[in-house]
């Protein structure tokens, strides 16, 4: 069985996608971008900003789902330009300070929207 993960407080599906399922004690999310979520706009600035976003986003999804960010056991990281991971990675490692998860990191010759940095996350139930 699954269960569909859906809150208002991170952004509406822009696609025939749930924003994750939870399956068999784990929470699988879609990958998100730097929507805001009370706006629907894309939060503009560099890929500091956008990860920053990102990374609530997904925390929003996760804690309506039963979990959150320090129960993550993989993520993976799609960036623009493989230039910003240093920006990224130092973002990310705020929200993932202890524990983190497992993580791939890729660059994508195009992101939804022309974002600099989608993330999707795994976490445990």
């Amino acid at each position: 069985m699954k269960e569909i993960i859906s809150t208002e407080k991170g952004p509406k599906a822009i696609g025939p996608y749930s924003q994750a399922v939870k399956a068999k004690g784990f929470i699988f999310t879609a990958g998100q971008i730097s929507l805001d979520p009370a706006t629907g706009q894309i939060v503009e600035g560099d890929v500091a900003q956008q990860t920053a976003r990102v990374l609530d986003n997904l925390k929003a999804i996760l804690e309506a789902g039963g979990s959150s960010l320090d129960q993550a056991v993989k993520a993976t990281v799609y960036l623009k330009d493989m230039n910003d991971f240093a920006a990224m990675n130092e973002v990310y490692g705020r929200y993932f300070a202890k524990n983190p998860p497992s993580r791939s990191t890729v660059e994508a010759a195009r992101l939804p929207r022309d974002v600099r940095v989608e993330i999707d996350v795994i976490a445990v139930v």
